[in-house]
């Protein structure tokens, strides 16, 4: 019996060490865990480390509303622009028959209606990476969102579906949450 123990040791033992020195070569080759790419791949987005940490602090989802105005995928330019002069909002949400596939602001509207007012919004925009935040997000990274892509709205998209609308969050809102107003 013990002869029969100290054998299954002699294998177990080397099995452990190679998991081990195979997961420490892995995690210095590639930094992102196989299945959050696969994940990201699918269009899931799990939640990392900070975002657990952040529970007790401003989120998302303490700020987002019900989006206002989407525009559909198959208009054309001129016809988004006459859609959204009126509004005073910057920023749209762009929306096909998956959902939520891209976010659009007046400047860019302006840019392709000089090169092209008949494209449609959908050739404009990647369905497949596009900014926005997630509910348990925190505001910080709603601002940086904005900021890094000109807009002023952000939509809050389901982690298991990108394209399924939670919500928006406006600029205005973060700002508000912070205790900065316009004036």
């Amino acid at each position: 019996m013990i002869f029969e123990m100290t054998q299954d040791y002699a294998v177990i033992v080397p099995l452990m060490i190679a998991n081990l020195v195979s997961l420490f070569i892995a995690s210095q080759l590639q930094h992102e865990p196989i299945y959050e790419a696969l994940a990201v791949q699918d269009g899931i987005h799990l939640p990392k480390g900070e975002t657990r940490q952040r529970s007790g602090q401003r989120q998302v989802v303490k700020v987002m509303r019900a989006p206002s105005l989407l525009l559909p995928f198959e208009i054309t330019v001129r016809e988004a622009l006459e859609r959204v002069r009126s509004n005073e909002v910057r920023t749209w949400l762009v929306e096909d028959r998956r959902g939520v596939i891209g976010v659009i602001n007046l400047a860019r509207l302006e840019r392709e209606l000089a090169e092209g007012a008949e494209r449609k919004l959908g050739e404009l925009v990647d369905a497949l990476v596009f900014p926005h935040v997630h509910p348990d997000q925190g505001l910080d990274l709603a601002l940086e969102r904005m900021g890094a892509n000109q807009t002023d709205i952000l939509p809050v998209v389901n982690r298991a579906d990108v394209h399924k609308l939670e919500g928006i969050v406006t600029l205005r809102d973060v700002l508000s949450a912070y205790g900065v107003s316009r004036t």
